[in-house]
């Protein structure tokens, strides 16, 4: 089963950089947690080229974390190793990314980042004052479970962190 028969997309409504994150529905209480995983997703398309589009999904991620009651420790591991395949989708293809995170019923965070390239990312030595090269050493070490799915229009690059 792939990612997308697993999570299926949800609409969401247009962020826009700036914008006030209003966390829980009105009137909801503080420590509202939905029992249904649509409503701990996080779903953004992202633009080719668009390197500032890199932190403001940092932040809509940490936003939404600290919303789903994600520990600090695991919202700082999921926030750099997002940062990374996101980074990776925009320099490295000359299209843009859709960007996917879902918390599931199961307390596992999936972030996935679909690009249309569909050359397999590798890891590369970097030199030791090199400023990149090691994303997806990162991603190695500290994910629980990651892969790179190949689709007809480009791949999915994913990792999984465990929230329990």
């Amino acid at each position: 089963m792939d990612g997308q028969a697993r999570f299926p997309r949800q609409r969401s409504a247009t962020w826009r950089e700036g914008a006030e994150y209003r966390g829980p529905a009105h009137g909801a209480p503080a420590a509202y947690q939905p029992a249904c995983a649509l409503h701990r997703r996080l779903h953004a398309a992202l633009d080719a080229a668009d390197l500032p589009a890199v932190g403001a999904i940092r932040r809509r991620l940490r936003a939404a974390l600290d919303h789903w009651g994600v520990p600090e420790e695991l919202a700082d591991t999921a926030e750099l190793l997002a940062s990374e395949l996101v980074t990776n989708a925009l320099v490295h293809t000359d299209r843009g990314a859709v960007f996917d995170a879902v918390l599931t019923e199961e307390s596992r965070l999936r972030v996935e980042v679909q690009d249309g390239a569909a050359r397999v990312p590798g890891r590369r030595a970097a030199a030791e004052t090199a400023t990149s090269g090691r994303g997806l050493f990162l991603v190695e070490a500290l994910a629980d479970d990651w892969g790179v799915q190949l689709r007809a229009d480009g791949k999915t690059t994913w990792f999984e962190l465990s929230a329990a």
